[in-house]
């Protein structure tokens, strides 16, 4: 389940990189045919979409890896017993809260297909085309904060911590400016 799991966040944050290396070769593009004289208004309604798309996927790589915010000021400076106590309650909160949130997102997609709706940009497409990614970026949050969850309760460290350490370890102190 490990191994699944890792691949998924892995496929994921890939899957985030080539939405964003898609919305930079759309938008230079977009530019040059400007140049042209060609009309590209509907190129925009895409790349917001892509965008979205792009930050509900990496959400779940970004938290297992430690490059999620988080408040680690007060956990850095807590004793081992304390510290698992508040990874734990913070967890269970995210995991509830995030729940909702996926919740929430699915059946607003939901929604959007089951009454047609319609974009109103230049790129008439149904919403819940797009809103997907919204829906499914939060269902694999949720799954990576009970994952993380899971993983304090067995008493280890937390991946994202892991992550860090091992960045650290390396020399690599980028994800702190």
């Amino acid at each position: 389940m490990r191994s699944f799991l890792d691949r998924l966040y892995l496929a994921a944050g890939g899957l985030a990189a080539a939405l964003i290396a898609l919305i930079a070769v759309l938008m230079v593009g977009q530019s040059v045919l400007r140049e042209f004289g060609v009309r590209t208004g509907a190129v925009n309604d895409v790349v917001a979409w892509l965008c979205a798309a792009a930050s509900f996927f990496a959400m779940a790589h970004a938290f297992k890896h430690g490059d999620f915010v988080r408040v680690t000021l007060l956990l850095e400076h807590l004793g081992e017993r304390t510290r698992r106590a508040a990874e734990l309650v913070s967890l269970s909160i995210g995991s509830v809260a995030v729940a909702y949130l996926a919740w929430s997102a699915c059946q607003f997609t939901y929604e959007s297909w089951a009454f047609n709706d319609i974009a109103q940009g230049l790129l008439p497409i149904p919403l819940w085309i797009p809103q997907l990614s919204f829906a499914l970026g939060a269902i694999l949050l949720w799954i990576a904060m009970l994952d993380e969850l899971l993983i304090v309760l067995r008493g280890q460290l937390p991946t994202y911590v892991r992550e860090v350490a091992q960045r650290h370890a390396r020399g690599d102190f980028s994800s702190e400016v």
